[in-house]
């Protein structure tokens, strides 16, 4: 029985669950549900997922929703995945649970409306919300901070102390890519002072490549469309 998954890659979630796979050799088919377009909310996908969000996927007669929970789910439903991804060790385990319970608690509600009300939610039609986006971006920065201080360990690699990534590594980087639409100056100005942070992200990424690069093409296209210069900006910068 072949896994499907549905996703959005302008979804971070989305991406760590298709970043997963490929890196990791399990055979899927990618369906995808464009977001802007609102397909998430169609019945068909209601049907796979009654929440309307993505990822979500169908193995056989099982179907789950929420991302971590596919992560987990995945790492232990498949032979021969790496055993740093999701340790059979218990207390390990609990480790990268807490973790992930961490990011949807902190990270993912810094990062995500604060992408969105700056300068995502112009690009595709959402109102934005300055207060919140000031309140977003002040747990976002906490977020980094507790990520710098107290996630990532001295002189190790990756989160929780281990020289091989987790399931919580991917998630976790994942959101934080998404201030890549933001455009350099303004993720370098968040990013900039968490040097421990931006090593990971690197660490992270040489893991997981080339399948972290190819999954995150859109997010680059994205931000590309987002900061393109006016033409006759751009005539002048050409001489």
């Amino acid at each position: 029985m072949k896994l499907k998954v549905y996703a959005d890659r302008g979804s971070q979630p989305s991406r760590a669950i298709l970043i997963f796979c490929k890196v990791n050799g399990i055979e899927f088919e990618e369906i995808k549900i464009e977001l802007a377009k609102r397909q998430q909310l169609s019945p068909e996908y209601k049907a796979v997922n009654p929440m309307g969000q993505v990822p979500a996927i169908v193995h056989g007669e099982f179907q789950l929703f929420e991302s971590h929970a596919i992560l987990i789910y995945l790492a232990s439903a498949y032979p021969g995945i790496a055993d740093h991804w999701y340790p059979n060790d218990i207390f390990k385990r609990a480790k990268i649970h807490s973790a992930l319970d961490w990011h949807h608690s902190n990270l993912r509600r810094g990062a995500a409306p604060y992408v969105v009300n700056t300068v995502l939610g112009p690009f595709v039609g959402i109102q934005v919300n300055p207060q919140i986006a000031a309140e977003a971006e002040k747990l976002l920065l906490s977020s980094l901070s507790k990520i710098e201080s107290f996630w990532l360990k001295e002189n190790e690699k990756f989160l929780l102390g281990s020289s091989q990534p987790s399931i919580a590594d991917l998630s976790m980087v994942c959101e934080i890519m998404q201030l890549e639409v933001l455009g350099d100056k303004e993720r370098d100005r968040i990013l900039g002072p968490y040097e421990k942070v931006r090593q990971w992200i690197e660490n992270t990424k040489n893991a997981t490549g080339p399948h972290f690069d190819e999954i995150h093409t859109l997010i680059f296209q994205v931000k590309a469309m987002i900061h393109k210069p006016p033409p006759g900006e751009a005539i002048n910068e050409a001489e």
